[in-house]
Formats: C-alpha cells, structure tokens, sequence
C-alpha cells in the first residue's frame, strides 16, 4: 500500500485514535497542554486563507444558530432545573458555548461553506462573551464583575479567532505566492485539531478521574444528558441550514463546540462538576464528527469507482 493511499485511508479515524491517544496518555499531557492555542491559531490560519473577506457577512443563518443557542441554553436550563441543578447547569453549558474554533476546519472538509461558519463562529464566541456574565449570575454565582468577566472571556476567546483572521488577510496582501500556497494545504490544518485533540480530551481524562466514586451516578447523568444535547444540536442545525443551502455549516455551527472554554466557564462560574458535561461533549461531538467524516470518504471514494469502471 502507497504512503498516500494508508493516509487517505487514515483519516477518518484520525479523530478516533486522537481520542484514544487521549485517553491512553493522559498522564502526560499535562505537560504539552500549552500548546493548545497555538494549536488552534495555526489550524484556524490555514482554514482562514481560504476565505475571501467579501464572504464573510452576518447572515439569516447566523442570526438564526444564535437564537438557537443563547434561547435553547435557556430553555433547556430551566426545564432541567426542578430535577437537578447540577444537571442542568451542565445542560446549559454545552448549549450555551460559543461555536468551537476549529468548527471551520472540519466544516471545510465536509464540503460545507467555510466563510459562513467563520463568521457565525465570530457572532457565537462575540455574544457569549456579552451574555456570559449575566447568565452566570441569574444562576446564582456570586462575585462576577460584569467588565471584568466580559473582558476575561473576551480575552481567551477572541484572539484565537481574531489574530488567525488578520494573519491571512495581512499575507494576502504580503506575500499573495505564500497565501496561494497555505490556502491549497488545508489537510494540515486536520492533523493540526488531531494533534489538538489528544490533548483536551487527556485533560479532560484526568479531571473525570479525579473525582470520588460516590460521585458516578452524577457523572454519567451529566455525561449522558451532553449526549442527548449534542446529537440535538447537531439536528438542529442541519435542518436551520438546509432553510439557508447549508446543512453542513449549520449543523456543525450549532453542533461543534468550543468545549475548552466551556469546560473553563464551568470551573470558573458553576460547580466544578458541572464541566463533566462539556467534557463528555468532547468525546460526543467528535464521534459525530468521524462518522460524518468516514460517511463522506466512503461516498467520495464510491464516485471515483464508478468514474474509474467506466
């Protein structure tokens, strides 16, 4: 077998081992965990070099994902609240997050409009940052400055979106051969959120397992409910996008989240348990994604037979 056929093969379970190296070596990856943002600034500067800034504009189907979000995590807290704050604080944080900044890149591979999601990614990171602070506080915590918390968000999300942007904008213009290029060489920008991958979910690994075992009917309620909102999500979104002729931007708009941040939020505003569910959300929204992913190379690789019998 050719070195590019095993990787073509590869790739939809690339996802898949990313997550197991994760979970394998967790011990570990404490110690490779600052590389994440860079991680992330460079698979979104590659997917960005892509994009035509004439493209990027607030949409129908922006205006729409974010209802959804910000009015879903709502719903869905208030809805859970009788039955388990915990519960349904860790509901309301895996709706309630922002679009993940890697949700271009895999966006990108399935065909769907690149430009699209960069920008509703933009409107989703740019409103939890507005809204963050007074949801947290509705839920009861105590202490949150608004500027201060707006600003501390702001500060850990915006820059990974914002600094990939101009960077690409900045070397179209610099040095168009370069751009022309990285725009061409997207497949990196895959194994780049791999790479990024093993890492969260080691993170995440390591916290679930900090926990005392008295804890477990609670972890696996609130790993389940992430599931079931997860999958909800990702249906959700397919079917706003097909309204706008795009499913895939959609789906993975509303579907894909930015589960660092969350799992971060949650630590810092909620009770700590309560980040199990954006953890779970890892391994969930990344099953999805590799079937979505292995669906799309077996349909891919049917076509090209048929071509090649005739």
């Amino acid at each position: 077998m050719k070195y590019s056929e095993f990787i073509h093969r590869l790739k939809p379970w690339m996802l898949p081992l990313a997550m197991l190296c994760g979970l394998l070596f967790h011990n570990i990856i404490e110690a490779v965990a600052f590389l994440t943002p860079w991680l992330i600034f460079a698979m979104l500067f590659i997917t960005f070099c892509r994009i035509e800034p004439k493209e990027m504009r607030i949409t129908g189907l922006s205006l729409s994902l974010l209802c959804v979000q910000l009015g879903g995590a709502l719903a869905i807290y208030l809805t859970l609240l009788p039955v388990s704050t915990d519960v349904a604080q860790g509901a309301f944080i895996c709706v309630f997050c922002p679009t993940a900044t890697a949700a271009p890149v895999i966006t990108g591979m399935l065909g769907g409009n690149i430009a699209r999601l960069a920008t509703f990614s933009l409107v989703s990171n740019m409103a939890v940052a507005l809204t963050a602070p007074a949801a947290f506080t509705l839920m009861g915590s105590a202490d949150i400055e608004f500027t201060q918390s707006v600003s501390t968000i702001a500060m850990r999300v915006l820059p990974l979106i914002l600094g990939p942007l101009v960077t690409a904008l900045v070397l179209k213009g610099a040095a168009p051969a370069l751009h022309r290029r990285i725009s061409s060489s997207q497949s990196i920008g895959f194994y780049l959120w791999a790479v990024s991958l093993i890492i969260v979910v080691g993170r995440a690994v390591s916290f679930v397992m900090k926990e005392p075992p008295s804890r477990v009917p609670e972890l696996v309620a609130l790993a389940l409910v992430a599931g079931v909102v997860c999958v909800a999500q990702f249906v959700a979104g397919r079917r706003i996008g097909r309204r706008y002729g795009d499913r895939i931007a959609g789906a993975q708009g509303l579907g894909q989240k930015n589960t660092v941040l969350a799992i971060w939020m949650a630590l810092t505003y909620l009770n700590p348990v309560t980040s199990v569910a954006p953890a779970a959300y890892i391994a969930w929204q990344n099953t999805i994604n590799s079937l979505q992913l292995y669906l799309k190379q077996k349909k891919r690789d049917s076509k090209l037979n048929s071509a090649a019998e005739r």
